[in-house]
């Protein structure tokens, strides 16, 4: 069965460019109206342009619905205001891809705290602001689906990009409470970690291999969990056309006592500690205690 967004309104931000781009044309095709949302600014967040305007441009050449948004992720009134001019257009907001990010990349000995904390604000605050934007619509409408995107360097770590990890492991932990929040009022909540060639990280792939992640071999998975049959707290990577589940997961763990609870213990104990046979992926935050309950039971 086709995945079509007719009747949907979505919001894509940083949509000028790359996987924005492209998940604002796809999702245009797919029958919704689209608010494609950048400022303009170049990977590091300065500058400025008109590619959210040119985006709208291809979406309504196409035959399609859309309209431009300059708005900052990083100041909440902004995200607020576009939000309200979407649902006086079209009367709500069904979708929000979390897509605007930004590279502000040193060791961590070398990195100003200025740029930890930009690189963290325009992801994980940005994120979490346009999120709040749509969240009382959602709940109101009784539908919403938001996808979080998050990255490879939050979920395993990369040299180089502390704040960007700090931030996108973040987001992936934001994903794992709304999802708790929505249920009830029908909103699903995801996170995409994709792998794109896109002016993100153009200088960071072989000319071959940034061919071979174009940001169109995300677009499936994306649009599968902003979709109507969508799962819900799911971290989904993405790159190429390889795509991948990834889990938080426990292990059940090993109850010391006596002379064993000490540090000693613990190092004496590790291989048991870490062994992952039996490691569970708890549905939230009450499943570690829960675990470690059972095991205090005698389980």
């Amino acid at each position: 069965m086709s995945i079509r967004f007719d009747n949907k309104v979505a919001i894509v931000t940083g949509a000028g460019g790359g996987l924005g781009r492209e998940y604002a044309l796809e999702l245009a095709r797919r029958g919704a109206k689209v608010v494609v949302n950048d400022l303009g600014g170049d990977r590091t967040g300065t500058g400025a342009s008109d590619a959210a305007q040119k985006v709208v441009a291809e979406i309504e050449a196409a035959g399609g619905e859309a309209m431009a948004n300059g708005a900052s992720v990083t100041e909440y009134d902004q995200m607020v205001e576009m939000v309200a001019r979407a649902k006086e257009k079209w009367g709500g907001v069904h979708i929000l891809l979390n897509n605007a990010g930004v590279l502000r990349d040193r060791t961590f000995a070398k990195m100003e705290p200025a740029d930890f904390a930009f690189v963290v604000n325009v992801h994980l605050l940005g994120s979490a602001y346009a999120t709040k934007a749509v969240w009382e619509t959602m709940r109101e409408q009784n539908y919403g689906r938001i996808l979080m995107t998050a990255s490879s360097t939050g979920l395993f770590g990369n040299f180089g990009q502390a704040n960007y990890g700090a931030a996108k492991l973040g987001l992936a932990g934001l994903t794992k409470t709304l999802y708790l929040e929505g249920a009830k009022n029908n909103i699903k909540v995801n996170t995409i970690a994709p792998v794109a060639g896109t002016r993100m990280t153009e200088d960071l792939f072989p000319e071959a291999a940034f061919q071979a992640f174009a940001p169109e071999k995300v677009v499936p998975a994306a649009l599968y969990l902003v979709s109507e049959d969508a799962p819900t707290n799911q971290i989904v990577g993405a790159g190429a056309g390889v795509f991948q589940a990834s889990y938080v997961t426990l292990t059940p763990g090993k109850l010391l006592t006596g002379d064993d609870l000490s540090p000693e213990g613990v190092a004496a104990h590790w291989a048991e500690i870490t062994d992952r046979n039996g490691e569970i992926v708890p549905d939230s935050g009450a499943g570690q205690s829960m675990l470690i309950g059972k095991k205090l039971a005698g389980g």
